[in-house]
């Protein structure tokens, strides 16, 4: 026959009175009366159409079966108990860490790392959230968050993450990025615009460039969306530095004539300054700082740069001569 659940009950009780033989003795350690428990053992009997007792004045005595049933009920329970017992311990040891970030801080830079710190702490189980709403940082809020901007925020705690700089990419495959060879010619382009602090206007005072009209023919929400869109040679996007590092690493996206200029902006780790850290929040807090040690800005990856047009084949080979032995244009 099937395991009926119902029966559950009675296979509790009946173990308890199977140890003592005394249904008056099992029911004080199940807090139950005598009676409740006699009627634990015969629901089990009739279910099971067999005598698990004999009873006498002066107790119960176990059948045969009684005690084949009694034995193989108990190590079920005991192995039941040993399972919770571990699911509890376990339990009790992963600690859940809640994080609020920014989409394209997680896609480019946050999740090819996390690996590395679940190594470190395979006990702790992150929840990222990445909504573009300010999340609240109340008492069932985040326990962390990364934030984008001047580093103060009322009522958080804010560490610097690592600073970062801006500069113009595109694919190699937009049409004219071969005659670009100064900053002045990437305003001719169409120019990509996300919702960041700065945008083209800045980047284009900073390189030098003046009374350019700048044909801002996109716009995206995120930065990682209009990278991507960069990527498809949508036009040219003024990338961040840690979101731009996997575009350039890849060849997707290539770096433009024109300076790297820093962002007046920052990315801040932050927390409730009335909330202690738990000691998870204060590991991922200092592993975060170190990866970003590792990822400062300027020389922080190597970024293919678009080669100033009008030099042909032979000229490169030439030049590259000259750098190698001093061959003159007439040697060569």
């Amino acid at each position: 026959m099937k395991l009926r659940v119902s029966l559950l009950p009675a296979y509790g009780v009946f173990v308890a009175a199977a140890r003592y033989q005394n249904f008056a003795h099992a029911a004080e350690e199940l807090h139950l009366t005598a009676s409740a428990v006699s009627h634990h053992v015969r629901k089990l009997e009739a279910a099971l159409g067999i005598a698990l007792f004999q009873r006498h004045a002066r107790g119960a005595v176990l059948t045969a079966a009684g005690r084949v049933l009694a034995d193989a009920a108990a190590s079920a329970l005991t192995d039941l108990d040993s399972a919770a017992s571990d699911l509890h311990a376990t339990a009790r040891r992963i600690k859940q860490l809640r994080v609020t970030t920014l989409h394209s801080l997680t896609y480019c830079w946050l999740v090819p790392k996390l690996p590395r710190f679940t190594a470190l702490h395979p006990h702790i189980r992150l929840s990222i959230d990445t909504s573009l709403s300010l999340t609240r940082f109340d008492d069932d809020g985040p326990d962390l968050g990364i934030r984008h901007g001047h580093g103060s925020w009322p009522g958080l705690t804010a560490h610097h993450l690592m600073d970062e700089e801006l500069f113009p990419v595109a694919s190699s495959k937009l049409l004219g990025i071969e005659n670009v060879a100064s900053a002045e010619h990437i305003s001719a382009l169409p120019l990509i615009a996300d919702l960041a602090h700065q945008g083209w206007s800045d980047w284009f005072r900073a390189a030098g460039v003046r009374g350019a009209r700048l044909k801002e023919l996109h716009t995206f929400n995120d930065s990682t969306d209009a990278l991507q869109a960069a990527a498809h040679g949508l036009g040219v996007a003024l990338a961040r530095t840690q979101i731009a590092a996997p575009y350039l690493a890849s060849g997707a996206l290539i770096q433009l004539p024109g300076p790297r200029v820093k962002a007046r902006f920052a990315y801040y780790i932050v927390h409730p300054t009335n909330r202690r850290l738990t000691p998870e929040a204060a590991a991922f807090i200092a592993w975060l700082r170190e990866e970003a040690l590792d990822d400062q800005p300027s020389g922080a990856f190597a970024s293919p740069q678009l080669e100033p047009p009008g030099k042909t084949k032979a000229e490169k080979t030439k030049a590259e001569k000259k750098k190698q032995g001093g061959v003159s244009d007439r040697q060569a």
